[in-house]
Protein backbone atom coordinates (compact mmCIF):
# COMPACT_ATOMS: atom_id res chain seq x y z
CA UNK A 1 0.00 0.00 0.00
CA UNK A 2 1.12 3.80 -0.60
CA UNK A 3 1.90 5.65 2.01
CA UNK A 4 -1.72 7.59 2.53
CA UNK A 5 -3.74 4.20 2.21
CA UNK A 6 -4.49 2.18 5.69
CA UNK A 7 -3.71 -0.61 7.33
CA UNK A 8 -4.88 -2.86 9.91
CA UNK A 9 -3.17 -5.45 12.11
CA UNK A 10 -4.19 -9.04 11.22
CA UNK A 11 -5.25 -9.62 14.67
CA UNK A 12 -8.31 -6.88 14.53
CA UNK A 13 -10.01 -8.76 11.62
CA UNK A 14 -9.59 -12.02 13.74
CA UNK A 15 -12.75 -13.40 15.09
CA UNK A 16 -12.60 -13.12 18.81
CA UNK A 17 -15.31 -15.24 20.94
CA UNK A 18 -15.14 -18.26 18.79
CA UNK A 19 -17.88 -20.82 19.80
CA UNK A 20 -17.43 -24.98 19.73
CA UNK A 21 -19.43 -27.94 19.64
CA UNK A 22 -18.66 -31.44 20.01
CA UNK A 23 -20.32 -32.58 17.05
CA UNK A 24 -20.13 -36.51 18.61
CA UNK A 25 -22.49 -35.73 21.31
CA UNK A 26 -25.64 -35.26 18.14
CA UNK A 27 -24.65 -38.39 16.37
CA UNK A 28 -27.43 -38.18 14.16
CA UNK A 29 -27.47 -34.36 12.89
CA UNK A 30 -25.44 -33.48 9.95
CA UNK A 31 -22.66 -30.82 9.63
CA UNK A 32 -21.00 -28.60 6.94
CA UNK A 33 -17.33 -29.37 8.05
CA UNK A 34 -14.80 -27.03 6.74
CA UNK A 35 -11.31 -29.37 7.33
CA UNK A 36 -7.82 -29.40 5.82
CA UNK A 37 -8.93 -32.43 3.56
CA UNK A 38 -12.05 -31.00 2.38
CA UNK A 39 -10.06 -27.71 1.55
CA UNK A 40 -7.92 -30.40 -1.17
CA UNK A 41 -10.58 -32.13 -2.47
CA UNK A 42 -12.82 -28.72 -3.16
CA UNK A 43 -15.96 -28.81 -1.28
CA UNK A 44 -16.68 -28.85 2.40
CA UNK A 45 -18.06 -32.42 4.15
CA UNK A 46 -21.46 -33.25 4.80
CA UNK A 47 -20.74 -35.51 7.74
CA UNK A 48 -22.78 -36.90 10.77
CA UNK A 49 -21.82 -36.33 14.36
CA UNK A 50 -20.96 -39.75 15.24
CA UNK A 51 -18.29 -39.48 12.58
CA UNK A 52 -16.64 -36.16 14.23
CA UNK A 53 -14.13 -37.10 16.78
CA UNK A 54 -13.26 -33.93 18.51
CA UNK A 55 -14.26 -30.43 19.01
CA UNK A 56 -14.66 -28.00 16.17
CA UNK A 57 -15.38 -24.12 15.68
CA UNK A 58 -18.34 -22.95 14.95
CA UNK A 59 -17.86 -20.99 12.08
CA UNK A 60 -20.56 -18.63 10.07
CA UNK A 61 -20.75 -17.79 5.96
CA UNK A 62 -18.18 -14.55 4.82
CA UNK A 63 -15.93 -15.84 7.76
CA UNK A 64 -12.24 -16.29 5.84
CA UNK A 65 -10.19 -19.34 6.94
CA UNK A 66 -6.45 -19.64 6.88
CA UNK A 67 -4.59 -22.83 7.72
CA UNK A 68 -1.99 -22.45 10.26
CA UNK A 69 -0.41 -26.21 9.16
CA UNK A 70 1.95 -26.88 6.61
CA UNK A 71 2.49 -23.25 5.67
CA UNK A 72 3.77 -23.23 2.37
CA UNK A 73 0.75 -24.46 0.96
CA UNK A 74 -1.44 -21.35 0.80
CA UNK A 75 -5.18 -22.76 2.02
CA UNK A 76 -7.49 -19.96 2.36
CA UNK A 77 -11.34 -19.88 1.41
CA UNK A 78 -14.41 -18.16 2.16
CA UNK A 79 -17.50 -19.93 4.86
CA UNK A 80 -20.06 -20.56 1.59
CA UNK A 81 -23.60 -20.10 2.18
CA UNK A 82 -25.71 -21.76 5.11
CA UNK A 83 -27.47 -24.72 3.59
CA UNK A 84 -29.41 -25.76 6.54
CA UNK A 85 -26.97 -27.15 8.76
CA UNK A 86 -24.64 -26.19 11.77
CA UNK A 87 -21.04 -24.76 9.99
CA UNK A 88 -18.22 -26.13 11.80
CA UNK A 89 -14.73 -26.53 10.71
CA UNK A 90 -11.41 -27.69 12.14
CA UNK A 91 -8.91 -26.40 15.28
CA UNK A 92 -6.35 -26.32 12.14
CA UNK A 93 -7.66 -22.82 10.62
CA UNK A 94 -7.37 -19.03 11.88
CA UNK A 95 -11.12 -17.56 11.40
CA UNK A 96 -11.21 -14.07 9.92
CA UNK A 97 -14.45 -12.04 10.56
CA UNK A 98 -15.06 -8.29 10.60
CA UNK A 99 -17.10 -5.99 9.15
CA UNK A 100 -14.46 -3.97 8.29
CA UNK A 101 -13.31 -6.25 5.29
CA UNK A 102 -14.54 -7.52 1.97
CA UNK A 103 -14.31 -11.75 2.64
CA UNK A 104 -13.02 -12.17 -1.39
CA UNK A 105 -11.06 -9.40 -0.82
CA UNK A 106 -9.18 -10.56 2.16
CA UNK A 107 -8.58 -14.10 0.85
CA UNK A 108 -6.84 -12.63 -2.14
CA UNK A 109 -4.13 -10.84 0.43
CA UNK A 110 -3.98 -13.83 2.68
CA UNK A 111 -2.79 -15.98 -0.41
CA UNK A 112 -0.38 -12.75 -2.05
CA UNK A 113 2.86 -12.64 -1.77
CA UNK A 114 3.28 -9.73 0.63
CA UNK A 115 1.26 -11.43 3.05
CA UNK A 116 2.52 -14.88 2.77
CA UNK A 117 6.39 -13.82 2.98
CA UNK A 118 5.49 -12.12 6.53
CA UNK A 119 3.20 -15.88 7.24
CA UNK A 120 6.23 -17.96 6.95
CA UNK A 121 8.46 -15.73 9.32
CA UNK A 122 5.69 -17.23 12.09
CA UNK A 123 6.21 -20.81 12.04
CA UNK A 124 7.26 -23.17 14.43
CA UNK A 125 8.41 -26.98 13.97
CA UNK A 126 10.85 -29.21 12.80
CA UNK A 127 9.12 -29.27 8.89
CA UNK A 128 6.43 -31.21 7.09
CA UNK A 129 2.85 -31.41 9.14
CA UNK A 130 4.57 -30.72 11.95
CA UNK A 131 4.92 -26.56 10.96
CA UNK A 132 2.57 -24.47 11.78
CA UNK A 133 1.84 -20.85 12.02
CA UNK A 134 1.71 -19.19 15.65
CA UNK A 135 -1.89 -17.18 15.38
CA UNK A 136 -0.38 -14.83 17.95
CA UNK A 137 2.38 -13.63 15.82
CA UNK A 138 0.09 -13.67 12.67
CA UNK A 139 -1.54 -11.34 13.89
CA UNK A 140 1.14 -8.78 13.98
CA UNK A 141 0.80 -8.90 10.46
CA UNK A 142 -0.29 -5.83 9.00
CA UNK A 143 -3.01 -5.74 6.10
CA UNK A 144 -3.80 -3.46 3.44
CA UNK A 145 -7.43 -2.27 4.10
CA UNK A 146 -8.54 0.84 1.71
CA UNK A 147 -12.41 1.41 1.68
CA UNK A 148 -14.86 -1.30 1.34
CA UNK A 149 -15.75 -0.24 -2.04
CA UNK A 150 -12.63 -0.29 -2.69
CA UNK A 151 -11.94 -3.98 -1.31
CA UNK A 152 -15.07 -5.31 -3.58
CA UNK A 153 -13.25 -3.11 -6.74
CA UNK A 154 -10.23 -4.75 -6.08
CA UNK A 155 -11.73 -8.35 -5.40
CA UNK A 156 -13.56 -8.08 -8.82
CA UNK A 157 -10.43 -7.05 -10.81
CA UNK A 158 -8.96 -9.95 -8.99
CA UNK A 159 -11.81 -12.45 -9.48
CA UNK A 160 -11.75 -12.12 -13.13
CA UNK A 161 -8.20 -12.28 -13.42
CA UNK A 162 -8.38 -15.72 -11.78
CA UNK A 163 -11.19 -16.80 -13.56
CA UNK A 164 -9.25 -16.74 -16.97
CA UNK A 165 -6.32 -18.79 -14.82
CA UNK A 166 -9.32 -21.01 -14.21
CA UNK A 167 -10.11 -21.56 -17.97
CA UNK A 168 -7.24 -22.58 -19.00
CA UNK A 169 -6.64 -25.28 -16.10
CA UNK A 170 -10.24 -25.95 -17.29
CA UNK A 171 -8.91 -26.42 -20.94
CA UNK A 172 -5.88 -28.56 -20.13
CA UNK A 173 -8.03 -31.08 -17.84
CA UNK A 174 -9.71 -31.51 -21.29
CA UNK A 175 -6.74 -32.62 -22.95
CA UNK A 176 -5.67 -34.66 -20.38
CA UNK A 177 -9.13 -36.12 -20.58
CA UNK A 178 -8.76 -36.59 -24.35
CA UNK A 179 -5.22 -38.53 -23.83
CA UNK A 180 -7.20 -40.37 -21.23
CA UNK A 181 -9.94 -41.83 -23.26
CA UNK A 182 -6.86 -42.49 -26.07
CA UNK A 183 -5.39 -44.43 -23.37
CA UNK A 184 -8.31 -46.70 -22.56
CA UNK A 185 -9.51 -47.17 -26.27
CA UNK A 186 -6.04 -48.16 -26.86
CA UNK A 187 -5.19 -50.48 -23.69
CA UNK A 188 -8.30 -50.88 -21.74
CA UNK A 189 -9.66 -54.20 -20.01
CA UNK A 190 -11.13 -55.07 -23.21
CA UNK A 191 -7.41 -55.71 -24.49
CA UNK A 192 -3.96 -57.41 -24.05
CA UNK A 193 -5.27 -60.57 -22.20
CA UNK A 194 -2.49 -62.35 -23.70
CA UNK A 195 0.49 -59.64 -22.83
CA UNK A 196 2.91 -60.47 -20.00
CA UNK A 197 1.86 -59.02 -16.43
CA UNK A 198 4.99 -57.61 -14.89
CA UNK A 199 5.51 -54.90 -12.11
CA UNK A 200 6.55 -51.14 -12.25
CA UNK A 201 10.00 -52.55 -11.41
CA UNK A 202 10.36 -54.56 -14.38
CA UNK A 203 10.27 -51.93 -16.67
CA UNK A 204 11.09 -49.12 -14.64
CA UNK A 205 14.15 -47.47 -12.54
CA UNK A 206 11.84 -45.76 -9.54
CA UNK A 207 13.57 -43.94 -6.65
CA UNK A 208 12.90 -40.92 -4.44
CA UNK A 209 14.56 -37.77 -4.46
CA UNK A 210 17.58 -36.19 -1.92
CA UNK A 211 16.77 -34.62 1.14
CA UNK A 212 17.65 -30.94 -0.24
CA UNK A 213 18.34 -29.17 3.60
CA UNK A 214 15.29 -26.26 3.46
CA UNK A 215 17.97 -24.16 5.28
CA UNK A 216 20.07 -24.10 2.28
CA UNK A 217 17.91 -22.94 -0.08
CA UNK A 218 18.51 -19.56 -1.88
CA UNK A 219 16.49 -17.02 -3.29
CA UNK A 220 18.97 -15.32 -5.49
CA UNK A 221 22.66 -16.17 -7.48
CA UNK A 222 23.01 -19.09 -9.98
CA UNK A 223 20.09 -21.95 -8.49
CA UNK A 224 18.36 -24.57 -9.51
CA UNK A 225 14.94 -25.36 -9.09
CA UNK A 226 14.05 -28.31 -6.42
CA UNK A 227 11.03 -30.17 -7.67
CA UNK A 228 8.81 -30.51 -4.25
CA UNK A 229 5.57 -32.50 -3.34
CA UNK A 230 3.98 -29.04 -3.85
CA UNK A 231 5.03 -28.30 -7.30
CA UNK A 232 3.57 -31.92 -8.34
CA UNK A 233 -0.27 -31.40 -9.81
CA UNK A 234 -2.37 -33.59 -11.57
CA UNK A 235 -0.59 -33.70 -14.83
CA UNK A 236 1.63 -30.94 -14.71
CA UNK A 237 4.62 -29.35 -12.65
CA UNK A 238 3.34 -25.81 -10.90
CA UNK A 239 6.57 -23.36 -9.88
CA UNK A 240 4.62 -20.82 -8.05
CA UNK A 241 5.78 -22.10 -4.89
CA UNK A 242 9.57 -21.92 -5.89
CA UNK A 243 12.41 -23.44 -3.61
CA UNK A 244 16.01 -23.33 -5.39
CA UNK A 245 19.48 -25.00 -4.73
CA UNK A 246 22.86 -23.23 -5.32
CA UNK A 247 23.93 -24.79 -8.73
CA UNK A 248 27.61 -25.22 -7.02
CA UNK A 249 26.18 -27.64 -4.80
CA UNK A 250 24.91 -30.34 -6.95
CA UNK A 251 28.03 -31.90 -7.98
CA UNK A 252 27.40 -36.06 -7.28
CA UNK A 253 23.70 -35.46 -7.55
CA UNK A 254 23.37 -36.23 -11.10
CA UNK A 255 21.04 -39.06 -10.43
CA UNK A 256 18.70 -36.68 -8.58
CA UNK A 257 18.30 -34.19 -12.09
CA UNK A 258 15.43 -34.69 -14.01
CA UNK A 259 14.76 -35.63 -17.56
CA UNK A 260 12.38 -34.50 -19.85
CA UNK A 261 9.78 -37.28 -20.04
CA UNK A 262 10.58 -38.33 -16.80
CA UNK A 263 7.11 -38.65 -14.40
CA UNK A 264 7.42 -38.35 -11.00
CA UNK A 265 5.07 -38.60 -7.95
CA UNK A 266 4.20 -36.29 -4.89
CA UNK A 267 4.07 -39.55 -1.95
CA UNK A 268 3.20 -37.28 0.45
CA UNK A 269 -0.64 -35.88 0.48
CA UNK A 270 -0.55 -37.26 -3.05
CA UNK A 271 -4.19 -36.43 -3.77
CA UNK A 272 -5.56 -33.40 -4.33
CA UNK A 273 -9.49 -32.90 -5.82
CA UNK A 274 -8.42 -33.26 -9.62
CA UNK A 275 -6.57 -36.94 -9.02
CA UNK A 276 -3.41 -38.06 -7.23
CA UNK A 277 -0.41 -35.75 -7.60
CA UNK A 278 1.21 -37.24 -11.20
CA UNK A 279 3.04 -35.28 -13.54
CA UNK A 280 5.27 -36.04 -16.69
CA UNK A 281 8.42 -33.40 -16.64
CA UNK A 282 8.47 -31.05 -19.92
CA UNK A 283 11.22 -28.85 -21.46
CA UNK A 284 10.22 -26.03 -19.27
CA UNK A 285 10.68 -27.88 -15.93
CA UNK A 286 14.02 -28.67 -16.74
CA UNK A 287 16.40 -27.79 -15.16
CA UNK A 288 15.46 -29.12 -11.86
CA UNK A 289 16.13 -31.67 -9.00
CA UNK A 290 14.21 -34.55 -7.16
CA UNK A 291 13.33 -33.73 -3.53
CA UNK A 292 13.36 -36.08 -1.26
CA UNK A 293 9.44 -37.71 -1.02
CA UNK A 294 9.08 -37.38 -4.82
CA UNK A 295 9.26 -40.55 -6.89
CA UNK A 296 11.24 -40.54 -10.30
CA UNK A 297 9.64 -42.96 -12.41
CA UNK A 298 12.06 -43.80 -15.93
CA UNK A 299 11.44 -46.25 -18.47
CA UNK A 300 12.99 -49.25 -19.88
CA UNK A 301 13.12 -48.05 -23.62
CA UNK A 302 13.08 -50.86 -24.85
CA UNK A 303 10.46 -52.23 -23.01
CA UNK A 304 8.18 -49.23 -22.19
CA UNK A 305 7.23 -45.84 -23.76
CA UNK A 306 7.29 -42.79 -21.03
CA UNK A 307 3.92 -41.51 -22.34
CA UNK A 308 2.57 -45.01 -21.98
CA UNK A 309 3.34 -45.21 -18.05
CA UNK A 310 1.96 -41.60 -17.32
CA UNK A 311 -1.36 -42.59 -18.79
CA UNK A 312 -0.70 -46.26 -17.06
CA UNK A 313 -0.34 -44.23 -13.27
CA UNK A 314 -3.21 -41.91 -13.96
CA UNK A 315 -5.47 -44.99 -14.01
CA UNK A 316 -8.34 -46.11 -11.56
CA UNK A 317 -6.56 -49.72 -11.06
CA UNK A 318 -3.11 -47.30 -9.96
CA UNK A 319 -4.88 -45.19 -7.55
CA UNK A 320 -6.28 -48.09 -6.31
CA UNK A 321 -3.62 -50.15 -5.17
CA UNK A 322 -1.61 -47.26 -3.73
CA UNK A 323 -3.87 -46.40 -1.01
CA UNK A 324 -2.58 -43.33 0.99
CA UNK A 325 -2.12 -44.37 4.71
CA UNK A 326 -4.72 -42.85 6.95
CA UNK A 327 -1.93 -40.85 9.36
CA UNK A 328 -1.79 -37.03 9.79
CA UNK A 329 0.33 -36.88 6.58
CA UNK A 330 -0.80 -39.25 4.30
CA UNK A 331 1.14 -40.73 2.11
CA UNK A 332 1.81 -43.80 -0.37
CA UNK A 333 4.63 -46.03 0.00
CA UNK A 334 7.07 -46.47 -2.54
CA UNK A 335 7.52 -50.27 -1.91
CA UNK A 336 3.79 -50.26 -3.53
CA UNK A 337 4.45 -48.24 -6.15
CA UNK A 338 7.17 -50.73 -7.19
CA UNK A 339 5.33 -53.62 -7.00
CA UNK A 340 1.94 -52.12 -9.41
CA UNK A 341 1.18 -55.01 -11.82
CA UNK A 342 -0.26 -54.61 -15.29
CA UNK A 343 -0.12 -56.16 -18.50
CA UNK A 344 2.65 -55.22 -20.65
CA UNK A 345 1.43 -54.11 -24.50
CA UNK A 346 3.77 -54.69 -27.21
CA UNK A 347 6.24 -51.60 -27.47
CA UNK A 348 4.75 -51.20 -31.07
CA UNK A 349 1.16 -50.32 -29.95
CA UNK A 350 2.67 -48.12 -27.28
CA UNK A 351 4.76 -46.15 -29.64
CA UNK A 352 1.45 -45.65 -32.06
CA UNK A 353 -0.03 -44.40 -28.46
CA UNK A 354 2.94 -41.96 -27.98
CA UNK A 355 2.45 -40.62 -32.13
CA UNK A 356 -1.79 -40.09 -31.49
CA UNK A 357 -1.30 -38.28 -28.28
CA UNK A 358 1.72 -36.09 -29.13
CA UNK A 359 -0.54 -33.49 -31.11
CA UNK A 360 -2.31 -32.88 -27.86
CA UNK A 361 1.15 -33.12 -25.65
CA UNK A 362 1.76 -29.70 -28.03
CA UNK A 363 -1.61 -28.10 -27.38
CA UNK A 364 -1.13 -28.51 -23.45
CA UNK A 365 2.12 -27.18 -23.75
CA UNK A 366 0.72 -23.91 -25.49
CA UNK A 367 -2.05 -23.82 -22.85
CA UNK A 368 0.69 -23.90 -20.39
CA UNK A 369 2.54 -21.26 -21.47
CA UNK A 370 -0.28 -19.25 -21.57
CA UNK A 371 -1.57 -20.09 -17.98
CA UNK A 372 2.07 -19.23 -16.67
CA UNK A 373 1.63 -16.41 -18.43
CA UNK A 374 -1.40 -15.53 -16.88
CA UNK A 375 -0.05 -16.45 -13.10
CA UNK A 376 2.62 -13.94 -14.01
CA UNK A 377 -0.10 -11.08 -15.01
CA UNK A 378 -2.08 -11.97 -12.09
CA UNK A 379 1.19 -11.47 -9.35
CA UNK A 380 1.64 -8.32 -10.71
CA UNK A 381 -1.84 -7.46 -10.45
CA UNK A 382 -2.23 -8.29 -6.81
CA UNK A 383 1.37 -6.57 -6.44
CA UNK A 384 -0.32 -3.46 -7.35
CA UNK A 385 -3.64 -3.72 -5.70
CA UNK A 386 -1.79 -4.27 -2.76
CA UNK A 387 0.04 -1.36 -2.72
CA UNK A 388 -2.66 0.62 -4.11
CA UNK A 389 -1.77 0.93 -7.64
CA UNK A 390 -4.23 -0.71 -9.31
Amino acid sequence: MSAGDTTTLAGDLMADRLGSVDPSRYPDEEFDLYSIPAFDAGASDLVFGKDIGSAKQVVQPGDVLLSKIVPHIRRTWVVGKNRGRRIIASGEWIVFRSDRIEAKYLRHVLVGDPFHAHFMATISGVGGSLMRARPSYVAKIEIPTPSLAEQRRIADILDRADALRAKRRAALARLDELTQAIFVERFGIDHGTDWPEVQLKDVTEIISGFAFKSDEYVTSGEAVRLCRGTNVLPGRIDWSDLAQWPASKTAGLSSFELRVSDVVIAMDRPWISEGFKIAMISPCDCPSFLVQRVARIRADRNLATMSFVHELLRQPTFTNHCKPTETTVPHISPVEIRRYSFRLPPLKLQTDFDARVETIRKLKQSHQTALSHLNALFASLQDRAFRGAL
